[in-house]
């Protein structure tokens, strides 16, 4: 999860090809959020919209899944995006000003609702949960290697990257806490089930209650002690449907709204939620915020899950 402004350069995309666009006095743009009208773009910041012609809308008619919607994932920090192109039916990343780089050669159209990825807020990391169950790729994009699965198993489930991308929180038998390379730093069996972990590399939030979530729990993965349950103060009518810490160590929570998504940090003693930003969603078939998952509640449109 992420919705900061980051330092970069601005290009548009064009018929596949790359212009320099004249340097702003403001802060250059990042990200703001991805639309599917017709074809995949990108909306920055400044309000600029970029087009992404070599990104699949949906899975080809030769793929397993002919027709499904082909993921598109914009990093945390709104710097990088990641898609299947339709040239070769890879995965790739890129930023706004640089060329595609290949996520694994075992991503391809073949993957889509087989494979769904998840990236780290700065990009740099990339792994899928897949349908058999367990993890199937881990890729660490700094060192261009796709490495194994840790121990001498495949039935992990992925749970969450830490904010600084320097550890990932895995479920399988018990909780593990990796590192970057995959080698194990924090084991913990419980019964609990937490969805996000914070950069001490130590707590891990849980949510607690019904499917329409408003409560939640902090868990220490060194003694599996937990905080009593805490409900967040949300408007009626509205739940959590994200649930993650950002660098300062904060509980921030992402929350469906009528006209889009209200975001708010939340007091971990008293569940308070103080509103950080609204995003309105644009009139467009789908929409991905940095920070997404291949799937999110608000990309649904009128009740339908989007194509």
């Amino acid at each position: 999860m992420g919705f900061r402004t980051a330092l970069g350069t601005l290009f548009l995309l064009t018929s596949g090809t790359l212009f320099a666009q004249p340097a702003a006095a403001a802060t250059p743009a990042t990200i703001a959020y991805a639309q599917r009208t017709q074809a995949w773009e990108l909306v920055l910041t400044n309000g600029d919209v970029v087009q992404v012609p070599e990104a699949l809308a949906v899975a080809p008619d030769d793929a397993a899944n002919a027709g499904s919607r082909a993921p598109f994932l914009v990093s945390g920090d709104g710097r990088h995006f990641f898609y299947f192109r339709k040239s070769d039916g890879l995965f790739v990343e890129r930023t706004l000003n640089g060329k595609e780089r290949i996520v694994s050669r075992e991503l391809t159209t073949d993957s889509i609702y087989e494979e769904w990825p998840w990236v780290s807020y700065d990009g740099s990391y990339v792994v899928t949960e897949t349908s058999a169950p367990g993890v199937g790729i881990f890729a660490d994009l700094r060192k261009g290697k796709v490495l194994p699965s840790p121990g001498k198993t495949d039935s992990w489930n992925f749970v969450g990257f830490s904010p600084d991308g320097k550890r990932l929180l895995l479920a399988g038998d018990r909780l593990m806490v990796f590192d970057r390379g995959l080698r194990a730093r924090t084991r913990l069996k419980t019964r609990l089930g937490p969805v996000a972990l914070a950069n001490d590399h130590v707590t891990a939030a849980v949510l607690a209650g019904t499917a329409k979530h408003r409560k939640l729990r902090l868990l220490n993965l060194r003694t599996g002690r937990a905080s009593s349950t805490v409900t967040v103060r949300l408007p009626r009518g509205q739940y959590v449907d994200d649930l993650d810490f950002n660098r300062a160590g904060h509980v921030i929570v992402r929350s469906r709204t009528r006209t889009g998504v209200a975001v708010y940090r939340v007091s971990k003693a008293t569940g308070k939620a103080t509103l950080l930003r609204t995003i309105a969603r644009p009139d467009a078939k789908v929409w991905v915020l940095p920070g997404d998952g291949t799937y999110e509640v608000w990309t649904e449109r009128k009740g339908k899950t989007p194509q």
